[in-house]
């Protein structure tokens, strides 16, 4: 008599994960069937990736119990939890640029030893990509690829390596929408063949899209536990993640703009690749406006906010208040009231093994009271780095905490909190909600439209087109770094912004 396999390929029980002065997971319970997707979800800091890094081998429950295929297991590296079929692709890429996607995927693997035949597991790849339908150009450098891109080597390294179990923490929070609905096809597919996953997401209209059963964490404490996903609406969600109603409109005030503050002239650049990525492309924003950038992802969007800043070379004019500051370094560029939200919060954004308080003073260390020629007091600093914390609600157990230890929605309160704090005259911010749960994206947008009352400039590039409607005062549409129209945000057809993303000039559209 042969005994039935479990019917669950993961069972977490009772699990607690405390840190100093945090209580990270208290009693969470998580059940993932054979063959389903499981979203996991919550607010960012909520726990998600905690419960799942113990899952993952990172770390080590305080108590608790975690089953496999039925067996009981007590990992002591993420190696163990490889061993056991448990495959983790975090938020944030663990990549090494300057090597190929197939050395990307063979390091830290016993195969080969000693001699590697790269045309050889380049094909390995490209055959393990024909069966989960994920494309990237295996001899490709990975500094060359694009975000999605790079988070398709990072699901095949997994895939690579034989999981049977994925967790996929945040797989859209650096997804382009068209970008997202490839890979809910390749999750779908992955369960089709055997696979089982957890989607760490707080993305409401995803989960209930391509997830079969949810949790819902809240400060750490599970508040629904393997609800079915039919009938429950996107209201409902927020509340269990949030503990209230949210408003998914912010309200934006009227009022007229002032002076033109950006300046842009026949601006053309290259991408890194060496292709040219903004031709000959002309704007201007005004004080107290909010011009959003519309266009499928990679189509110069990226470039645009790197030439204004600073961080990438072009031809033509960059005029900022009249004064023209094309291929001058970005301290140029701050000197002149320029505040900058990245798309990249970890690379670029912020310094991932410093402190709040390091990372709250980047821009000002030099100025009176927190520094001199010669010193920073460190006092001063620490207050600073209080008071910020406390006016933006950045959710950690103090400012000595590193940034990489923080939540998507936390990292990127400190960067607003450090930005806006230069009362700038101009903000470049790219993706500045990219990544967020509800609660977050609506602080976000609150202090963007503060920042455009107090008669600031922005430039908001978006691939979030109802950001783009609720948010600005004028849309302009790129395609292939050109600008295919200009709109006002009130009146705008969402058809007509549609056809101009695909290439079609606005008195044709």
């Amino acid at each position: 008599m042969t005994s039935s396999p479990p019917s669950h390929a993961v069972e977490m029980k009772d699990i607690v994960i405390r840190f100093p002065g945090v209580l990270a997971n208290d009693r969470v319970n998580l059940t993932l069937k054979h063959g389903e997707i499981h979203a996991l979800l919550g607010e960012n800091g909520a726990g998600k990736s905690t419960l799942m890094s113990a899952l993952a081998g990172l770390y080590k429950p305080s108590s608790g119990t975690m089953r496999v295929h039925g067996e009981l297991v007590d990992f002591n590296s993420p190696k163990d939890a490889i061993a056991k079929g448990i495959g983790m692709v975090y938020q944030h890429f663990m990549l090494v640029p300057t090597q190929t996607v197939t050395e990307n995927i063979l390091l830290g693997l016993n195969e080969p030893k000693f001699f590697m035949d790269l045309p050889k597991y380049d094909q390995k790849i490209r055959d393990l990509q024909d069966q989960f339908g994920l494309r990237v150009d295996p001899t490709m450098k990975v500094w060359q690829l694009s975000v999605g891109e790079q988070q398709r080597v990072e699901i095949l390294k997994t895939l690579y390596r034989g999981a049977d179990v994925l967790i996929m923490d945040e797989p859209t929070a650096v997804l382009a929408p068209q970008e997202i609905d490839e890979l809910m096809n390749t999750m779908r597919s992955m369960t089709k063949q055997g696979k089982s996953i957890i989607f760490i997401s707080h993305k409401l209209n995803e989960v209930t899209a391509v997830a079969d059963r949810l949790t819902v964490l809240r400060k750490g404490v599970a508040t629904a536990e393997g609800m079915d996903i039919e009938g429950l609406t996107g209201e409902k969600l927020a509340e269990l993640m949030v503990g209230r109603k949210v408003i998914f409109r912010v309200e934006k005030k009227e009022q007229e703009p002032g002076d033109v503050v950006l300046d842009l002239r026949e601006i053309s650049a290259q991408n890194n690749k060496g292709v040219r990525a903004l031709n000959k492309l002309s704007l201007k924003v005004h004080q107290g406006e909010i011009l959003g950038i519309a266009g499928v992802a990679g189509n110069g969007q990226s470039e645009l906010a790197e030439v204004i800043t600073g961080m990438r070379g072009c031809e033509g004019s960059i005029l900022i208040n009249g004064e023209d500051v094309a291929n001058t370094e970005p301290s140029a560029a701050i000197a002149r009231g320029v505040a900058h939200i990245p798309e990249d919060r970890t690379g670029v954004g912020s310094a991932p093994n410093m402190t709040i308080t390091e990372n709250t003073i980047m821009k000002n260390y030099r100025d009176q009271p927190i520094g001199n020629k010669w010193s920073i007091n460190f006092t001063e600093a620490r207050d600073h780095a209080r008071g910020l914390k406390d006016a933006y609600d950045i959710l950690a157990p103090n400012v000595r905490t590193m940034a990489r230890k923080l939540s998507g929605g936390n990292l990127q309160k400190v960067i607003l909190a450090r930005e806006i704090t230069t009362n700038p005259k101009l903000m470049v911010a790219m993706q500045p909600t990219r990544g967020l749960d509800v609660g977050a994206i609506e602080s976000i947008q609150r202090l963007l439209l503060e920042q455009r009352e107090a008669g600031t400039a922005i430039l908001l590039i978006s691939e979030e087109l109802e950001e783009l409607l609720t948010l600005s005062d004028r849309i302009a549409v790129l395609h292939e770094g050109k600008v295919m129209g200009i709109m006002d945000a009130e009146n705008a057809d969402v058809k007509e912004i549609g056809l101009m993303m695909t290439g079609t000039k606005r008195s044709d559209a």
